[in-house]
């Protein structure tokens, strides 16, 4: 594995218990790290990058102890933080410059060549002029990638990335992540479960500070075949929370409640295929897989 946490624990000063005995095994690849929010994935992604500490635990990264050897992972690693700040009326390519500079890249044809690439790769070359600060959503969190890139990582850290994009730039955002991930460890730290299914090989669930489930999103699928059923309900028809509920959701103006359970949980419910959202629900409500 690329990167091995264990027993990984963070405790804040309110008392807050952030981070509770993280086990996790994350190899190169793309790979999801899923839960709601607050259940400690940035403050997981704070850890890893280097910017805050653990209570205990340790961090290897290709047989790097993380935590005794800040610099030398941070010379590996590009982060996309959830926000990040820009200059008001700086324009891409300056900025970029800019941070390939503070990243040791001192040659000024290099520097160029790396920014008018990255700049090509995150479809921003037509807009490099323009300020950041003036950029849309999906226009920033490219930016964002195009910065993390710099120094040719070999491990990324994107912390709830397509939060707030429009369909258009989300599609153009899974696209960049798929293309820089097949010889680096990406992680995609995100609460939208089809960003993981959409993108990743192998994922994690974390809530309430603890690692609930790792596995692939196929295996993941097979713990629940056989187990998934559907029940349609007029809407306004009085119906309470069965056992074993999953979720509930509209549609074409009826409810529609999708349940986990070894056989019919109600009667005139239909068994059908799960979905990793499926899984994402039944472990945060703790249903036995």
């Amino acid at each position: 594995m690329s990167l091995s946490i264990q027993n990984l624990s963070k405790t804040y000063p309110n008392g807050v218990h952030a981070l509770q005995g993280i086990h996790l095994n994350i190899p190169t690849g793309m790979f999801g790290l899923l839960g709601p929010n607050g259940a400690g994935k940035s403050s997981l992604m704070r850890t890893i990058a280097t910017l805050q500490d653990p209570d205990s635990g340790s961090i290897e990264f290709h047989g790097l102890n993380v935590l005794h050897d800040k610099t030398a992972l941070r010379r590996q690693l590009g982060y996309l933080p959830q926000e990040f700040d820009v200059y008001p009326k700086t324009s891409a390519v300056d900025l970029l410059d800019y941070i390939a500079q503070l990243k040791g890249i001192a040659d000024r044809k290099e520097r160029k060549n790396l920014v008018e690439r990255l700049l090509t790769v995150t479809n921003l070359h037509a807009v490099r002029k323009k300020a950041v600060a003036t950029y849309s959503g999906g226009m920033k969190q490219r930016f964002g990638i195009a910065q993390a890139l710099i120094g040719d990582p070999k491990l990324i850290i994107v912390d709830e990335p397509t939060a707030g994009l429009d369909p258009e730039e989300r599609v153009r955002f899974h696209n960049l992540l798929a293309e820089i991930s097949s010889d680096v460890t990406v992680i995609l730290s995100t609460h939208i479960v089809s960003d993981v299914s959409d993108l990743c090989q192998n994922f994690a669930i974390i809530n309430q500070g603890r690692v609930l489930a790792q596995m692939t999103p196929r295996e993941a699928l097979k713990t629940l075949q056989g187990k998934i059923w559907e029940k349609r309900v007029p809407r306004g028809q009085s119906q309470e929370s069965p056992a074993g509920l999953v979720s509930m959701h509209l549609s074409m103006g009826d409810q529609v409640m999708r349940l986990h359970g070894q056989e019919a949980p109600l009667a005139g419910a239909r068994a059908i295929e799960p979905t990793l959202e499926d899984f994402y629900f039944v472990t945060i409500k703790g249903l036995t897989p």
